[in-house]
């Protein structure tokens, strides 16, 4: 059996008052390709800080590739983790050029500074970038990136350090038709690379979850509607009761497509 890279149990989230989770238990296996889809404001995005070591619950347990969020050392944990997210990106110094942006990933800083890099490191970060297609953007400075090419740097930079956990949060948040799909389509390739890591992906929309994800969250209000097989998960019912709106959903060619009842 695989072994467990994330396990939640019990957990909850409370800020000024508000519930941003409530009662999550969740257990990710290694080899696992994960899509948790809700609505905005369902929690989704602190359901991911708390996977990636970046927040603490209020009350339940969290162990992450075995380590006890509370009774370990996140700066030691956090390295072996892959985020791309929005408020990474905006956390970019001005003036970071792309290929200092993937390699910074090494020492899980943003903004080079004085630390030295092998070739090794340098290959490594050329090679994630041609993956996902941003090759010839090395020496671009990040801000100067379109909002796709940003997002694919991104992903390059979280895949750096060659992690056991990979976090996508709202990869394809932001992008035109064209750039969706090229995401989507890299996305697809890395979920059945057998070498890849263990992934989780948030998103709203179904249509952005790539070929290749084997299972499935459903979060509305902090709260689970419905996890497991992403087979099993996404039906008209659970996206139906997730996003409360009546809902049909169909798959073709490996890609889901939802639409309100008429």
């Amino acid at each position: 059996m695989a072994g467990e890279v994330l396990q939640l149990r019990g957990v909850g989230v409370r800020r000024g008052g508000s519930a941003l989770l409530r009662d999550v238990t969740w257990t990710v296996n290694e080899g696992e390709r994960w899509v948790v889809v809700g609505p905005n404001g369902a929690g989704k995005t602190t359901l991911l800080q708390i996977a990636a070591a970046m927040m603490h619950p209020t009350e339940g347990s969290v162990e992450i590739l075995e380590e006890e969020l509370g009774r370990t050392d996140v700066f030691e944990l956090r390295p072996r983790i892959g985020l791309a997210s929005t408020a990474l990106a905006e956390k970019v110094p001005a003036g970071e050029k792309v290929i200092d942006l993937v390699l910074t990933a090494s020492y899980a800083i943003l903004g080079r500074w004085q630390e030295e890099y092998d070739s090794t490191d340098v290959s490594r970060a050329v090679a994630l970038l041609d993956q996902l297609g941003c090759a010839e953007l090395m020496s671009r400075t990040f801000t100067t990136l379109s909002e796709g090419e940003r997002k694919r740097v991104q992903i390059a930079r979280a895949l750096m350090p060659d992690p056991e956990l990979l976090l996508l949060d709202e990869p394809a948040a932001g992008l035109d038709l064209g750039g969706r799909e090229d995401l989507v389509s890299r996305l697809a390739a890395l979920a059945d690379d057998p070498t890849s890591p263990t992934m989780a992906m948030v998103t709203h929309h179904v249509e952005e979850v790539p070929d290749g994800f084997t299972h499935a969250l459903l979060l509305r209000k902090g709260e689970i509607v419905a996890q497991g097989k992403v087979d099993e998960v996404f039906t008209a019912e659970h996206l139906t009761a997730c996003f409360g709106l009546p809902l049909t959903i169909e798959r073709q060619g490996g890609r889901w497509y939802a639409r309100a009842v008429r």
